[in-house]
């Protein structure tokens, strides 16, 4: 079980979210704490990509909620426009029902630009390199087979 010293700085979440699913790290004190990837359902997919991101902040929050909910909460997106988010009027009823979870937290959302967001990829992404060459395990037993 992860414990966590009482007295916390506060929290700091980089999220990030694509087309097939969503990536999440939790940092304190400059320390990876969890990490958390999802793949989207079929639906998800033809979201705009404001939605997909603002459904991935609530996603994290949800999560660790208990770690986040007396703490002051930072916030990391690549999506610029969530930064203003509270000072929107026209919201459709999805981001409404995002946005009253997002208000039960102390949280800011800040704005990192994608190439500065090297976190979240870096947990989550492999070389591709490594993809396309086959390891030592799996030639093995294609010898024995033959």
């Amino acid at each position: 079980m992860l414990t966590l010293p009482l007295e916390t700085e506060g929290f700091v979440v980089y999220s990030d979210a694509s087309r097939k699913g969503l990536r999440c790290v939790l940092m304190q004190q400059e320390k990876i704490i969890a990490y958390v990837s999802r793949q989207y359902k079929t639906y998800k997919e033809n979201y705009p990509v404001h939605d997909l991101e603002l459904a991935t902040m609530v996603f994290a929050l949800r999560i660790w909620r208990y770690y986040l909910y007396d703490s002051r909460v930072k916030i990391f997106t690549d999506h610029k426009c969530l930064k203003f988010l509270m000072l929107q009027k026209e919201l459709n009823m999805q981001q409404r029902k995002l946005i009253e979870l997002i208000k039960d937290y102390d949280c800011t959302i800040e704005y990192q630009p994608r190439k500065e967001n090297v976190i979240t990829d870096a947990l989550s992404c492999k070389n591709k390199a490594t993809l396309n060459k086959p390891s030592v395990w799996e030639e093995q037993p294609l010898i024995e087979l033959r």
